[in-house]
Order: C-alpha cells, then structure tokens, then sequence
C-alpha cells in the first residue's frame, strides 16, 4: 500500500495510507446510480402496461430524473465544498436508495415521477462528492488511476443495466428495478459511514451564493428542457426558441452576478485555466457524440435486428467491456505521459468509430458491429478519464466538488445536445428520403397523414405494416423502413464522427492538473 501524508486541524501530518476500503465505499454509491441510469429503460414498458400510463407520462419518468439530476450538479457540488463531501455523499446515497424504494412501492405513475425526480436530486448530491472524496484522497500521482478505476465503475454499471434490468423485469417485476438500489444503498452507507474521512480544505466556502443558484438552476432548466421538448415541439417552434432565449438570458445574468457577489457560486477565475475550459468544452462534445449516436444504436439492435433488451445489452459489452478495460490503463497512460495524447488519440478513435457506425446496414452481422462497438469504447476510456481529471485537477482544492459538478453537469448538456440535434438530422434525413424509398419500392400511394405517422415509426427503426397485409408487401415495407432508419443513422454518426474530430481538436489544449498536487494534502475533520 501506497503511504501518504494528511495534514490535521492544527497543520501537522498524519500518516496514513492510501485507502482501497476508502474508494470502494464511493464506487459503490457511485454503481447504484450509473446502473439506474440504463436500467430504468428497459423498465419503462412494464410501467406503462402496469399504471396504464400514456406515453407523455413515460417520457417523465426520464425526463423528470434528467431535469433534476442537470440542474442540481453544481449547485450540488458546492454543497459538497461548503459542509465536506463525506456528509453529502452520504445525503445521497440514502436518499437515493429512499426514492427508490418509493417508486417500487408507488401505486400511481404520478407518484413514479415525482419520486423519479427525487432520485434524480439526490444523484446530483451524489455523482460531484465522489469525484470531491477521490480528488482529496489521492496524490497527485495516483489521481488518474482513481479517476480510471471510478470510469471502470461506470462502464461496468452501464453494462449490466439492460441485463440486469432485463432479466428482473422479465422473470420478478419492474418494481425490483428500483428495489435493488436498497441493499446496493445499505452496503454504501455502511461503509461510508464507518470508512470514509471528511476531507475539508482550510479555505473552503464559508457562504453560499443563493441567487446565483436560482439564475443557474433557470438557465440550465431552460436549456435542458428546450432539447428535450425540441424534438416534438420542432426547433422552429416559438415555444422551443422561447426557452432558448431564456437560457441564454439566464446564463448572461448569472456570469453578470457572479462578478459582483464576494462567494460566488462558480467563481468565474476557473476559466481563466485554458485546460479547465477545454476540458469541459471536450466533455460536451464527447458526450454529444457518445450520447446521442448510442440513442439510435438501441433501436438498430432492437427494432431493425429484432433483439430483445437483453440481447441488445450483450451485444453492447463490447462497448462496455472497452470501457471497462481501458479505463484504468488510461489513467496509467495518463500519469505517464500527461492527458493530451491520449485524450486526443481518444477522440481521433472515437470519431473512426463514429464513421465506422454511419456504415452499418440492416443486415451488418455482429463480428462487424463488434469491432466498431469496441473501438468506440476503446475510444471513450482515456477521454472518461482525461477530461475528468483536467476538469476536476486544474479547479482548486476547495471547488473541487463544484468541478466535479461542472463535469457531470457538461455530460449532461452534451448528452442531451447529442440526442436533440442528431434526432432532428435523423427526422429531417427520414422526411427527405422515406417517400422516395416507399415509391422506389412500388408501394401503395399513402396520403399526407399517413405517411407523417408512418416516418416517426422509422425515426426509431419501427416498420409500419398495417395487420393483415400479405407479407409480400409487409417484407417491403420492412425493408423500406430499416433502410430509411439506417441511412438517418449513418447522416447522425457521421455528423457524431465530425464533432469528434472538433473534439479532438479542442483536447490539444488540455494538459495535467496543475492544482491535483493539493489533493493529498488536504485537512480531514
């Protein structure tokens, strides 16, 4: 075991070592979230047949936990930073594992949502005081490591929600899903509680910056909320525009206050540090090529290729497994040899993954899809790590809960761009090319509404046969269907495939964190 010095309350040293029990206590919180985020999807279908719930009522289930989970990050981090990140970890875990056991116990979807939303605040508390704990726990030399095993933890924990998820809706019930995060919950509080050290740093934030928080909450709700509501409402819409503008104007108001109050919420000299910038421009842009092409990925694997959700899953390990496996030995690169390298060779191999995908077609086997899956993991591991650890090292000791905020919270914005922007290339390639493929084909004639219904069905690799139809004709439509999804598909990863090579671009100016050195020295209470 690796020795490292502590400093006490009074400035002197404590001896101490480097804590495996410490880290695994937070791998453990921060599993029980990323695994909720994957596997509450393949619940959702059961919901809606169990609670006889509409399709509006679905989509919150998600949404509610995203607009929560966005807007809280930061806000959440500087919890973090101004009573330790210890005690807030903890708020989250048992939390979490409460909200969860509520939706399982709920009778009614309203219920679910507003519970979803909970989980959703109480992961924001969660996600930042991890990366807090790791960046005051380890020395500078074995940040990255830290940071590379919490990346395994999270490529594990995404592997394993549409399987797990899968086989407990199947063969228990979809309450289970959110059951499970309560023994999870129970392990994590445990050894928090009786493990993990209060690290504080001396000048850590004596007051807290209430105005600042409500302008930032306005703006990224209305941010976030105008991505997801862009796609049924069309980025044209007054209503989409309008929530735009609003964020703009709260971003605007919110950069103009933080200049005038004495503790700012963000204090805006963190982006004085050119590799903290580019290292949360670069975590946008990889999340919006990450994000939002594995959102058509799932409906390739389910709706054209007839998997199952399980299925789908397997098929994604390699993926996953990358991640899972590249992780730690990019931080080892990166203590090597610093983070520019690899995060650019990262995103360079993220976008041929990227182009590799747009080339997929409805009958691609799965040797093909594998090597491409892999390499798109392969890719994602060093710029996991890197990012994280430039964002998180170069902020101060004493803001590094808002740094872990403000990466999670640059995830979160780029996901959810990814998902919105590529969705509307997809809509807009279908609306161009589906007419011309059905009359191609020698279809029947469909009428304006009619053939509306029918592409959002293709918008999601849904074939719309009418029943009864001879299959002649319904293995037409079929093919029209997955050959139209599949060319939306390949316009989105080849628009994923350039924002990754701007990604690479922009991960030429990060460098190593020039305050992780603080890390190990910081006070325990």
């Amino acid at each position: 075991m690796v020795q490292v010095l502590r400093c006490d309350r009074h400035g002197g040293t404590l001896p101490n070592y480097l804590p495996t029990k410490d880290y695994f206590s937070v791998a453990i919180g921060v599993m029980m979230v990323t695994l909720d985020g994957t596997i509450v999807a393949v619940a959702n279908p059961a919901i809606q047949q169990d609670l006889s719930a509409t399709l509006a009522e679905v989509q919150w289930i998600t949404n509610g936990y995203l607009l929560a989970l966005a807007v809280s990050l930061i806000t959440a981090g500087k919890l973090g930073d101004r009573f330790g990140h210890r005690q807030t970890f903890l708020m989250g875990i048992a939390g979490f594992a409460l909200s969860s056991a509520a939706i399982g116990l709920s009778s009614g979807v309203e219920l679910v949502i507003g519970f979803r939303v909970a989980q959703g605040l109480f992961g924001a508390l969660l996600m930042p005081a991890a990366l807090g704990l790791l960046r005051a726990t380890f020395p500078a030399e074995k940040l990255n490591m830290a940071i590379g095993i919490w990346g395994m933890v999270i490529g594990a924990s995404t592997a394993a929600g549409p399987i797990v998820g899968g086989l407990l809706v199947e063969h228990v019930s979809w309450q289970s899903v959110f059951f499970i995060n309560v023994p999870v919950g129970i392990v994590a509080l445990l050894f928090g509680l009786f493990i993990l050290v209060d690290h504080r740093a001396e000048n850590a934030p004596r007051s807290f910056d209430l105005l600042g928080i409500l302008l930032l909450s306005a703006a990224m709700f209305s941010l976030i909320w105008a991505l997801i509501k862009a796609a049924e409402w069309g980025w044209g819409d007054s209503r989409t525009l309008l929530f735009l503008a609003g964020s703009v104007l709260g971003f605007f108001l919110f950069t103009f206050w933080e200049t005038r109050v004495s503790e700012p919420l963000i204090p805006l000299g963190m982006f004085r540090s050119l590799p903290l910038s580019a290292g949360t421009v670069l975590m946008v842009l990889m999340a919006f090529a990450f994000m939002g092409g594995l959102f058509f990925v799932t409906f390739y694997l389910q709706n054209v290729h007839g998997m199952s959700p399980v299925d789908s899953g397997l098929h994604l390990l390699p993926l996953t497994g990358m991640m899972i496996i590249g992780s730690p030995l990019a931080g080892v690169a990166i203590t090597k040899v610093g983070p520019r390298v690899p995060l650019v060779a990262g995103m360079v191999a993220t976008a041929v993954a990227c182009f590799g995908m747009a080339r997929l077609t409805p009958g691609t086997g799965t040797l093909t899809m594998s090597l491409w899956f892999a390499l798109l993991g392969l890719g994602l591991a060093p710029v996991m790590v890197g990012a994280t650890e430039v964002i998180v090292g170069n902020a101060p000791l004493e803001l590094s809960g808002v740094a872990g905020g403000l990466q999670q919270a640059a995830m979160q914005v780029g996901g959810s761009l990814g998902t919105a922007v590529l969705g509307a290339v997809m809509a807009s390639t279908v609306g161009n090319s589906f007419g011309d493929n059905w009359r191609a084909a020698e279809l029947p004639p469909l009428t304006p509404e009619q053939t509306e219904l029918a592409e959002k069905g293709v918008q999601v690799g849904i074939a719309p046969v009418p029943p009864g139809v001879p299959a002649e004709i319904a293995r037409k439509i079929t093919d029209v269907a997955h050959e139209t999804f599949v060319d939306g598909m390949g316009t989105a990863f080849t628009v994923a495939g350039v924002v990754a090579v701007l990604a690479a671009v922009v991960a030429c100016f990060t460098k190593r964190g020039e305050n992780a050195a603080q890390g190990a020295g910081a006070a325990h209470i």
